[in-house]
């Protein structure tokens, strides 16, 4: 096989990485999160995939909002231990995920008794009913 460079440079580079982590003193050991970039045929963008197991500070969400409803979308992390669910209050909406809570703000007030959510798929929908008058 011929001497190829980059193929050089990527197992130097993963040897150096090999050893800074086997040089951290246990007690001081975090998790280990990574990335793979997968390079595309000439002109294409590369592929990047994560993988690891560290936990997110928030959820990611999108809010889309109509004259009469809010509508909340998250995803629940792959891998998660705990069951999601929504605490809907009349000017916010809190989701959590065993330790990690997202309180999302709301411009308008929610009538909460008409307002609710499901979880599917790693997926949880809120439906937010606005208060209608003042």
């Amino acid at each position: 096989m011929p001497n190829n460079p980059p193929d050089d440079f990527l197992r130097n580079l993963a040897k150096m990485v090999e050893d800074i982590i086997r040089m951290i003193p246990d007690q001081e050991r975090g998790q280990v999160i990574g990335y793979t970039i997968i390079a595309g045929r000439q002109g294409e963008a590369p592929r990047i995939v994560h993988f690891g197991n560290a936990q997110q500070e928030e959820t990611e969400y999108e809010v889309i909002e109509d004259d009469s409803y809010i509508f909340v979308t998250a995803t629940i992390p792959a891998g998660s231990r705990y069951a999601a669910y929504a605490d809907i209050s009349p000017d916010a909406v809190t989701i959590v995920i065993g330790d990690i809570c997202t309180t999302i703000p709301l411009k308008s007030r929610i009538d909460v008794i008409h307002s609710f959510y499901q979880v599917r798929n790693r997926v949880i929908d809120i439906v937010l009913k606005k208060k209608m008058g003042k």
